[in-house]
């Protein structure tokens, strides 16, 4: 860091004397004025400043890629986790160091940049069992109905009767754990037997209960029911350090491309298993965890107000939790304005102006940039080169940093694929394959469920001075439910991250189980 003393005068050093911190700081670039790179005026992203949160947008090719593996680089340098979505497999350089070459030095040099290759410790997730990193899943009864309604794309009379389903099953000790244990619910409130079950579960119709059931089958159809089971991601392994650096976590999604719901939603329940899991911390000199929130408009398309609200709720407190969140998207006009005016930090890429649209999208993301007396923001969003962005962030002392043209570091890890050998040896050498590898499917709904329709009919006799009997589901359940909290062995099982048995079910913000 250069006192300000040092930085000369002039447009550059004036906007450069808003990015001077005390503390520890992402190294972003140099300040350019008039299209020239001024190598002592810097531009820094506070470490402290990072739980407020951030953007990364522009349109494809302008280098959002590179801008991510340059920040998540030196937050792993610091000892902060990274949690990344690897879309297109480019992100997977990060585990390698970067090849020297005249470009990459020629930037060095005009930027004041001592470049020195270096590689990141990573780990290679892959939603699902079909990917080429360690498989990750999620239970259906910790995704819970609100989630899972965004995937499946009910509507928010088909999200109210499927919270109700949720509620049913979680009463009876009935563990969601994958599609089928959630399809064999549905159709049993659906069938003849579960008649009564249904009725008493608050108005629900079947005719929806049924489309529920129809969608869940076309997501079961579309490889969905490779990602819902056990054993079931525990967030704090995307919390890790290794000789000190923080571990920067990939998510693999070529095979989840088809299923873009999926993926993103998937993203929201990782936030909201974070914030459910995770102690206040308050302000901290580091993040505990920044997380990259890529793709970010899939998320909020097509969604509720009341889910968009949820949304929002989640990025204001997950901050006090030590996370920091930075969505990733071509244009600022994708985020709702309720999240955008929490995202302190802005690295905005150039934008394209071809269509009526594009005109006003950019003229929309000028407004939500403080006022420069240097630049004319519309005219530079557009004429901003490959490896430059408009930057503004969060001082130390929370003011929002002057607009500053920036020429972008280089990272030093290798920009482009680390190939398919390598990480695949990262990922045969990794510990989380031989923990989360093999796929659990224990007895749940499902098999609950099956065997009751299985039981022979005298196995169920009416006692003689009974009054009308209950539907049989609700009479011998409380009994299987009461002799499983009473068995020490199932106890301790009932505190493992993924174990939703005998016990009843709290859920969170976004419905997802609390722990």
């Amino acid at each position: 860091m250069r006192p300000v003393a040092e930085q000369g005068s002039g447009p550059a050093a004036e906007i450069a004397g808003g990015y001077v911190s005390e503390g520890g700081a992402v190294e972003l670039g140099a300040v350019v004025i008039d299209g020239t790179a001024d190598s002592s005026a810097a531009v820094r992203l506070p470490l402290a400043t990072l739980n407020r949160h951030g953007l990364v947008a522009g349109a494809t090719g302008t280098g959002k890629t590179k801008t991510l593996q340059l920040i998540s680089e030196q937050l792993s340098a610091a000892g902060v986790p990274v949690v990344l979505a690897d879309v297109k497999g480019d992100l997977s350089g990060l585990a390698a160091a970067g090849e020297p070459s005249d470009k990459l030095a020629k930037r060095a040099q005009e930027l004041g940049d001592d470049w020195t290759p270096a590689a990141s410790p990573v780990q290679f997730l892959s939603l699902g069992t079909g990917g080429k990193g360690s498989p990750i899943r999620a239970t259906i009864t910790s995704f819970g109905p609100v989630l899972l309604s965004k995937v499946l794309g009910l509507n928010e009379t088909q999200e109210s009767t499927l919270g109700l389903i949720f509620h049913w099953a979680d009463q009876r000790g009935l563990a969601l754990l994958d599609t089928k244990d959630l399809r064999s619910v549905i159709t049993h409130l659906t069938s003849d037997e579960g008649k009564a079950d249904l009725k008493g579960i608050g108005g629900v119709s079947a005719a929806t209960a049924g489309v529920i059931l129809r969608t869940l089958s076309n997501l079961e159809a579309q490889g969905g029911e490779d990602f819902f089971g056990e054993p079931e991601l525990d967030v704090h392994d995307l919390m890790r350090q290794s000789d000190g650096k923080g571990v920067v976590t990939l998510l693999e999604l070529d095979n989840l491309q088809a299923k873009p719901a999926l993926f993103s939603t998937f993203l929201m329940w990782l936030l909201a298993e974070l914030f459910e899991e995770l102690p206040e911390e308050g302000d901290l000199d580091k993040p505990k965890l920044v997380f990259f929130f890529d793709e970010a408009h899939l998320l909020f398309a097509d969604a509720s107000k009341a889910f968009l609200e949820r949304i929002e709720q989640t990025v204001k407190l997950i901050r006090s939790k030590g996370v920091g969140v930075f969505f990733c998207t071509q244009l600022p006009t994708d985020i709702p304005n309720a999240v955008l005016s929490q995202l302190g930090a802005r690295v905005q890429h150039a934008l394209r102006a071809f269509t009526p649209d594009d005109q006003k999208a950019l003229t929309r993301t000028v407004k939500t940039y403080p006022k420069t007396p240097h630049y004319d923001l519309e005219s530079a969003l557009t004429s901003l080169g490959i490896g430059e962005a408009i930057v503004t962030v969060l001082s130390e002392r929370g003011a929002p940093t002057p607009v500053a043209w920036t020429r972008l570091r280089a990272p030093r890890s290798k920009m482009g694929s680390a190939g398919a050998d390598a990480v695949a040896a990262a990922v045969a050498a990794s510990d989380l394959h031989a923990k989360y590898s093999e796929t659990i499917d224990r007895e749940s709904a499902y098999e609950k469920l099956a065997a009751k329709v299985a039981a022979p009919p005298a196995e169920a006799p009416a006692q003689p001075d009974a009054p009308a009997p209950a539907p049989k589901p609700e009479k011998e359940e409380p009994g299987i439910i009461s002799q499983a909290m009473s068995n020490p062995a199932v106890k301790s099982f009932m505190r493992s991250a993924a174990n939703a048995l005998g016990r009843e079910v709290t859920r969170g913000l976004f419905g997802n189980r609390r722990r």
